[in-house]
């Protein structure tokens, strides 16, 4: 085994997936130096093939990282990992349950393993639940909810289209993000049967196309990005119920009425006092900062290439994904919240999400 190096090791994660004309190798490893920001390769981990990967998510105490492969035919599949960054396939990749599968996270216990899977313009969205081996290995396909619902964007949601599945803070609730349905389910986990009961249907804004959740410290505040209507919406968040109840929006970026944008990643500030989003289509990285339940813009910084689409928080940093460009990039993150110019980013082709290790 190589010597770990003192800069710490950054999975990244590319696709070649065809509707996103990706033409990435799989996931491979950086090497991130917070103390200067900068992003270098590592030849010593070889990339781990991977067609059609989009997402990936930690266990929360063991050494294994898990990723969506995005495909009409789904699959999701788990790798050990060193210090090192070096991967090691846990079994072979197993269905999804679901067509196109977007994201996924795993249980607070370390039990479970839970995917959204998009769907496709026929098929509706979908969420699945996987029992996890005692050393992480996908086993058995537990539970598959398909969600039902549809908004007004033409070529966007003529149906479902699950996006995210997390539990919340308390761990009490699953929630899943629908783009199509312009909802968030709510959803309690049976964890000794790996079986979803639904609690509740959260209708959100009509057009919104929710993406992605990220909750404020205390899990009693939680923030949308809004695909579709180019926004973040405030939610309050009732933890003994799992329902939303919108309090605030704001636009997610100030770029003119010419730019067609789409927000993408979001991330919230573990103090509680900033929320932060990618733009894709302005390209940029937008700050705000939380005033009671309402987000303030501070303002936008590049992203360090183009279509920035996943955001990872890091030592003070954040790290963004640009996937059409290929670069992966770290921004410094001021006392205000706002972000410094980007340092040089790493080329990854096709990059959509980043892991810190």
């Amino acid at each position: 085994m190589a010597t770990r190096s003192s800069d710490g090791p950054v999975l990244v994660l590319t696709t070649r997936t065809p509707h996103s004309g990706g033409d990435g190798t799989g996931l491979a490893t950086l090497r991130f130096g917070p103390g200067t920001g900068a992003l270098t390769a590592d030849a010593n981990p070889p990339p781990v093939p991977a067609e059609g990967a989009s997402f990936l998510a930690a266990h929360p105490s063991l050494d294994v990282v898990y990723s969506a492969d995005e495909a009409e035919s789904g699959t999701v599949s788990a790798f050990a990992h060193d210090g090192d960054g070096i991967l090691t396939a846990l079994g072979t990749p197993v269905s999804s349950g679901g067509a196109n599968p977007c994201h996924l996270s795993v249980h607070p216990g370390g039990r479970w393993l839970l995917t959204a899977n998009y769907g496709t313009e026929t098929a509706p969205g979908s969420v699945a639940v996987h029992r996890l081996d005692t050393d992480g290995r996908i086993t058995e396909l537990t539970d598959v909810v398909v969600h039902e619902g549809s908004g007004p964007v033409t070529g966007r949601q003529e149906g479902s289209h699950a996006h995210q599945v997390i539990t919340d803070p308390a761990g009490r609730f699953v929630l899943a993000t629908d783009l199509g349905a312009d909802a968030v389910f709510t959803y309690r986990l049976d964890t000794d049967a790996g079986t979803l009961r639904q609690t509740a249907v959260n209708a959100l804004r009509a057009g919104s196309g929710p993406r992605h959740l990220a909750f404020a410290p205390g899990g009693e505040l939680v923030w949308s990005v809004d695909e579709l209507s180019s926004t973040l919406t405030g939610h309050r968040y009732d933890p003994g119920t799992g329902t939303l109840t919108a309090v605030s929006g704001v636009p997610a970026t100030a770029a003119g009425p010419g730019i067609v944008n789409q927000p993408a990643g979001i991330v919230a500030s573990p103090c509680g006092r900033f929320v932060w989003v990618t733009n894709r289509g302005a390209d940029t990285v937008a700050a705000f900062r939380v005033t009671g339940t309402a987000l303030e813009p501070i303002g936008e910084t590049p992203g360090g290439g183009t279509w920035p689409r996943g955001l990872t928080l890091a030592s003070g940093y954040l790290l963004v994904a640009n996937q059409h460009s290929g670069t992966l990039a770290a921004l410094h993150i001021q006392d205000t919240g706002a972000l410094d110019q980007p340092h040089p980013a790493a080329a990854v082709p096709s990059v959509t999400c980043a892991l810190v290790l």
